[in-house]
């Protein structure tokens, strides 16, 4: 990655462009934006959780938390479009798979009306295979990390 202009900071992706990055759409798109991202490096996801979540519904009823695995997934997606937006518009789309989820600790509830702010990093990448760290956090407080890797694949 060293070929990569480290001043080439995106300051934010909306959700039209996600959409193109990646193929998830509604229900299972779990970021709303992206911003501050340094291609081949990091980004950070934004997801706003609302109390229309389908996953309310039955997690929990009355008692609404966010879901710790759809928190990795928005890692994941936050991961896979600062991917892609690496690799280039050949890359746009793919399917980007987990290979691994690794450290995975959930320290506070996520509810509707929090703002979920996902910091990935990429620790190391090889060919169709990239590693990240992550963290979530709302307001400045750690809600969930995580470490995973992913391929990236053709249709």
């Amino acid at each position: 990655m060293d070929s990569i202009d480290k001043e080439s900071v995106i300051s934010e992706i909306n959700i039209d462009r996600i959409m193109e990055l990646i193929p998830h759409r509604y229900p299972f798109l779990m970021i709303d934006r992206i911003v501050d991202v340094v291609p081949g490096e990091s980004a950070t996801g934004i997801k706003n959780v609302t109390i229309n979540e389908p996953c309310f519904q039955g997690h929990f009823p009355g008692q609404p938390i966010f879901p710790g695995v759809l928190i990795v997934e928005a890692m994941a997606q936050t991961s896979a479009a600062m991917a892609v937006i690496t690799l280039g518009e050949a890359s746009e789309g793919k399917l980007v798979y987990f290979m691994t989820i690794e450290n995975a600790r959930f320290r506070k509830p996520v509810t509707p009306g929090d703002q979920l702010h996902i910091h990935v990093n990429r620790r190391a990448s090889r060919g169709k295979v990239w590693k990240f760290n992550s963290q979530a956090k709302v307001n400045d407080d750690v809600v969930a990390e995580a470490s995973y890797a992913a391929m990236i694949m053709d249709h």
